[in-house]
């Protein structure tokens, strides 16, 4: 009986320790990514936003003028376009490339640097863009259907654009294709692979972009397969649960996880693909008050996110909302967010 007591004092002996030395790394590593951290040496990241002509539609805006009014007046030099399938190939086999190819000839003439995304889960609500003729459900669509009629688009998107469109620099196959968020079909690793695949297959000069979440992922799984790994970063989110909250991290969260893609990925190159710069309210963003939405998201908050993001380390920094700057500008005759962007831009 002694033996046994003895026993079972060593072995809660052993429990509390280990428990002691994981709660002592949890609390060490919290102290860590919330260390003070220098924007000094990476003030000459890249600014670029991602744009969204339905987005900008959606919000009333004229999206050729939102368009142009970035790349003229804020000077953008650097941007993301989704290419939405439902709106290129609305009847099968029949393409209407016109409203894509006008933003391209626009930024080529510009000297304006494009990361194009392709697939079918791309930038902005409801994240997935696949033709009714491919199922009415994109949450439960047959998957072989499925992969070979979004192959057989990438494939016709790639070799239209390959050759002859230098702004072109990269290409993204799907948005965050590893976080389950949007009216989406599951996750499909093998899907993501075999697009992947026909990228390179069919356009070997360009790098490939894999982008995941930045505070609900490991990073991982897209970092391995692609040659750019690109993370969004939201500081403040908003849940019907939960209201309003703060992560509680500072910019070394970010630089543990791309030592953790280093290690495990092999991928030394990560960059901010989505930083908070517009509002996240209940609902829509523009039905809410416009005091609400500046609450939110406004010029110093702007300003404070990306030197949170220069803190990281990523040398390249798309910003999310640039669309809303244009409408607080030109419909809530409110320049402050816009002016702050072109600040950052152009400095």
């Amino acid at each position: 009986m002694k033996k046994i007591i003895a026993g079972a004092k060593k072995t809660l002996q052993l429990i509390v320790y280990g428990v002691g030395i994981i709660l002592s790394v949890i609390i060490m590593l919290f102290i860590y990514i919330n260390l003070p951290a220098s924007a000094a040496k990476n003030n000459d990241a890249k600014i670029g936003v991602t744009f969204s002509s339905i987005y900008a539609e959606q919000i009333g805006l004229d999206w050729r003028e939102a368009y142009l009014a970035m790349i003229d007046d804020l000077q953008i030099k650097y941007v993301r376009l989704p290419v939405y399938w439902d709106r290129v190939e609305k009847s099968e086999g029949v393409y209407d490339f016109a409203d894509l190819d006008w933003q391209l000839e626009q930024a080529r003439s510009r000297g304006v640097e494009i990361v194009l995304v392709i697939g079918q889960k791309v930038p902005r609500w409801p994240e997935c863009y696949v033709p009714k003729w491919v199922g009415e459900d994109p949450s439960n669509l047959d998957a072989m259907r499925l992969k070979s009629k979004l192959l057989k688009f990438d494939e016709v998107v790639i070799e239209r654009y390959k050759n002859g469109h230098p702004e072109i620099t990269r290409w993204q196959v799907e948005n965050e294709p590893f976080l389950n968020f949007g009216i989406c079909s599951k996750v499909d690793p093998a899907l993501l692979d075999a697009e992947i695949s026909k990228v390179r297959e069919l356009d070997a000069t360009r790098p490939i972009m894999v982008t995941d979440s930045g505070e609900l992922s490991l990073w991982v799984n897209a970092a391995k397969r692609a040659d750019i790994f690109g993370t969004t970063m939201y500081r403040e989110v908003y849940s019907k649960e939960m209201g309003h909250w703060r992560y509680p991290v500072g910019p070394n969260f970010f630089k543990i996880k791309q030592l953790i893609i280093k290690l495990f990925a092999d991928q030394d190159n990560a960059v901010v693909i989505e930083l908070q710069g517009e509002p996240w309210v209940a609902g829509w963003t523009i039905d809410a008050p416009v005091e609400t939405q500046l609450a939110s998201m406004n010029a110093e908050i702007l300003v404070d996110n990306i030197e949170f993001a220069k803190k990281t380390g990523m040398k390249e920094i798309y910003v999310w909302g640039v669309e809303w700057w244009y409408y607080m500008k030109t419909v809530q005759n409110n320049p402050t967010i816009w002016e702050a962007a072109k600040t950052l831009v152009q400095k």
